[in-house]
């Protein structure tokens, strides 16, 4: 099975090659920019020092950026469970969208249906865990909102991609009400 992209090398991201069984994660961002093409040319510009692995276009279009087999430059300083800089373990999917900063929107089903086909291509390359299926947030938590409130986790983790929760409608609500202090954040946090 191989998966249609369209190649736009970017310069970003280390010469040294990995094995393919030290691919554990895939991170989910957003690109977080005004319009599609500047993230693009941030994604392959030098200079920026950022990068992922592919970016999905609004029109569900698939770019790859960096090669599976090297660290791109995506989830910077980042932590999850025992692993800390999980760049060296990930490969990173950005997906167009403006994010917070400039009127986040929903992901276009165009997006979604290559996101659908390139996860599950990347799950079977290289033997991924639905619970190693994570966003930006979950891996920096106090530096990230991507890929958001509007990200549909739960419609994926019913395609086999990620995991959702089974908590209540109800409690959710609750305990986002809920205030607590520093140790317990970090705590939380920690234990993420």
């Amino acid at each position: 099975m191989s998966i249609n992209t369209t190649l736009n090398y970017s310069p970003n991201f280390s010469p040294q090659k990995r094995n393919k069984k030290e691919i554990k994660f895939i991170i989910f961002h957003y690109t977080g920019m005004k319009k599609e093409l500047e993230a693009i040319n941030r994604l392959t510009d030098i200079q920026s020092e950022v990068s992922s692995h592919y970016l999905i276009k609004n029109n569900g279009k698939i770019i790859t950026l960096v090669p599976d087999l090297y660290i791109a430059w995506h989830a910077g300083k980042s932590k999850w469970k025992h692993y800390s800089s999980l760049n060296k373990y990930s490969i990173g999917i950005e997906i167009s969208n403006p994010g917070h900063k400039f009127n986040y929107k929903k992901f276009s089903k165009n997006q979604i249906n290559s996101l659908l086909r390139l996860s599950k291509f990347l799950i079977k390359e290289y033997n991924i865990h639905p619970k190693n299926i994570l966003g930006h947030s979950d891996i920096a938590p106090n530096r990230k909102k991507d890929p958001g409130e509007k990200f549909p986790w739960k419609y994926l983790s019913k395609k086999k991609i990620g995991l959702w929760h089974d908590i209540k409608n109800q409690t959710l609500i609750s305990n986002r009400e809920l205030k607590i202090d520093s140790i317990s954040y970090s705590f939380f946090l920690d234990n993420l």
